[in-house]
């Protein structure tokens, strides 16, 4: 007859989908009873309305159906209590409540900060952001983004989850997850259209919340997609990540560059390391012949290189107009080739482990 251990034993491989970790583990089985092949237990989800219900059901049934012995699983699927919830929640911060220091921002985690700026708008930072953190991904990292425009916030529209939310649990909020990359925006917080008024220190208080309040779980690189400028945001991310590693994104033109070199220049007053520059919408390549039209001018991205004494690492070509949502790089464009040789440059100057998934 299977035991009550056998059927622990076999659910240890179902994971929570939105925390990647054994529901064992995370003590969501209840009330195993067995009689004869009859199998009944009880699984609690952290909300009553979890998205993922089905996932972890069918998970569940096709475990415990498959032990020698079973003829029969009777799966009831609760929520937790309020006390329940919130000794999940203390399990998934892993830490004590005196403890100062944030698990992401530990230094013994050996987390990669990179920081994404650039002196104006409009130059395609937030699409570098995303696409960048796709990239990485896709070499085998482990990959979070946030999204620190916390006026302009639109990495969730990049990525085309605009109209998910986060789960949230015990004042714990779970990152959503897409294209392999976990991600956290002021969008998901704040009602459709609504202008985020705020002074400063109200945004670096957000800016704390998404690194002590947010489960990251296990991360290898945390790419930050700043706001244009050298404002509060940016400061606030120089004194909370002092080793942060910086990324410059300007486009051809020397409006851009003027005020991508002022922004570089924040980064290394404060001793951050500047990774290099990324010329954006560089040029129009032809899908016929491959001539390339430089429709924005040319030399920003390698003159603002120079000014801050680092490298042009990419220069990416101007997105076409998509139909979709989101901008992500389609596979086989030039755009894709470019953020790929992107995120080979960044991974090799960061000293991060990655094995080549797809490219």
């Amino acid at each position: 007859m299977v035991t009550r251990e056998q059927v622990l034993e076999a659910l240890r491989d179902v994971e929570d989908p939105e925390i990647h970790k054994s529901i064992v583990e995370l003590e969501m089985v209840k009330d195993i009873h067995i009689d004869g092949g009859q199998v009944s237990l009880e699984v609690v989800l952290t909300i009553g309305g979890c998205p993922l219900r089905n996932t972890i059901e069918q998970a569940v049934r096709e475990k415990v159906a498959a032990l020698p012995g079973v003829t029969s699983v009777n799966l009831r699927i609760g929520s937790m209590s309020d006390e329940e919830r919130a000794r999940f929640a203390a399990k998934l911060r892993g830490r004590q409540e005196q403890q100062a220091v944030p698990p992401l921002l530990d230094p013994a985690k050996g987390v990669v900060f990179i920081a994404v700026a650039s002196g104006k708008g409009g130059v395609g930072k937030s699409t570098v952001s995303a696409n960048l953190a796709i990239a990485m991904a896709a070499h085998g990292l482990r990959v979070g983004l946030v999204d620190a425009d916390i006026y302009g916030f639109s990495i969730p529209a990049i990525f085309g989850v605009d109209d998910q939310r986060p789960t949230v649990i015990d004042d714990l909020i779970l990152p959503i997850e897409s294209h392999g990359v976990k991600l956290i925006s002021m969008h998901f917080f704040v009602p459709e259209n609504h202008p985020v008024v705020w002074r400063g220190p109200m945004l670096g208080k957000m800016l704390r919340n998404f690194f002590g309040e947010v489960h990251w779980g296990d991360v290898d690189v945390v790419l930050l997609d700043l706001p244009p400028g050298t404002g509060d945001v940016a400061l606030d991310v120089h004194q909370l990540l002092p080793k942060s590693k910086e990324l410059i994104v300007t486009t051809p033109q020397a409006n851009a560059a003027d005020v991508a070199v002022r922004a570089g220049l924040m980064g290394l007053r404060t001793n951050h390391e500047i990774l290099g520059v990324v010329e954006n919408m560089s040029y129009v390549e032809c899908g016929h012949c491959g001539e390339r039209t430089y429709i924005f001018g040319q030399g920003g991205g390698a003159r603002v290189a120079a000014e801050l004494r680092t490298r042009l690492l990419v220069q990416i070509p101007v997105l076409p107009a998509t139909s979709g949502r989101g901008m992500i790089f389609a596979e086989g464009t030039p755009q894709r080739e470019a953020i790929h040789n992107l995120a080979r440059q960044v991974i090799a100057a960061t000293g991060l482990r990655a094995t080549v998934r797809s490219t």
